[in-house]
């Protein structure tokens, strides 16, 4: 007759137990669980309705006007190490952001 040593059989009997109890996690996921929410292409529907033109989808555009000075003064500023500041909260005009450090402003 042959038998495995106790510790033997132990070490195989753990990972066929797991083995097993991972395969129910099917009715946990919440995903795959009947009668739940699934998201079926919600994302890419989303993202269809905000698009402007829905030929932009599939090939963009481009645009005539090209500001190329100022993407040059930029590198240039970069490699100077001589970049500009971003501009403060104040500054910007924005309606958003940090609240206002005056009270009633």
């Amino acid at each position: 007759m042959n038998t495995l040593p106790p510790g033997r059989a132990t070490r195989l009997a753990l990972p066929l137990l797991a083995l097993g109890l991972l395969a129910g996690c099917a009715m946990t996921d919440p995903y795959q669980r009947p009668g739940v929410w699934r998201p079926m292409g919600s994302n890419e529907m989303n993202f269809e309705l905000q698009v402007a033109r829905a030929s932009d989808l599939v090939k963009g555009r481009g645009t005539d006007e090209i500001d190329s000075e100022s993407a040059v003064a930029a590198i240039e500023r970069m490699r100077k190490d001589k970049m500009k500041p971003l501009p403060t909260a104040s500054a910007s005009g924005g309606a958003g952001g940090a609240p206002s450090a005056t009270p009633g402003g």
